[in-house]
């Protein structure tokens, strides 16, 4: 499976945020090749405090929005990988749906839920 964009977790977008160099650079060569970032709604949900800074980030961000699908996805990971979280279920789920790769600042956790998503590539910030 090709990878057809990034999908970011929370920690993406906090690294993002306070302009740590390996998100920057991601993102400049997510644009750079026109590949798209997108974020699971849950995602933001978690990240969204209305800093000054949020706003500009989520501009470069394609908010993805909750389907049954998606919902049903994550809910058959989150039984077959024991201790893993809703959002991370969801993020994997978005991911494995498109083909995507995951950036994350939480390795361990997303690279558990391969178990289920075994296209899913996760990769670390």
């Amino acid at each position: 499976m090709t990878s057809n964009g990034i999908t970011a977790d929370t920690g993406f977008l906090i690294a993002l945020e306070r302009h740590k160099q390996r998100a920057t650079d991601l993102a400049g060569f997510a644009s750079a090749r026109k590949l798209l970032i997108s974020a699971p709604v849950v995602v933001i949900a978690e990240w969204w405090r209305g800093g000054p800074g949020q706003s500009r980030i989520l501009k470069f961000v394609r908010a993805e929005e909750m389907t049954e699908r998606l919902a049903r996805s994550a809910g058959e990971a989150l039984a077959a990988v024991p201790g893993a979280t809703v959002v991370d279920a969801i993020v994997m789920a978005s991911a494995a749906s498109r083909g995507d790769v995951v950036y994350t600042s939480d390795f361990e956790d997303l690279a558990r839920l391969r178990a289920h998503f075994r296209d899913v590539r996760v990769l670390a910030l």
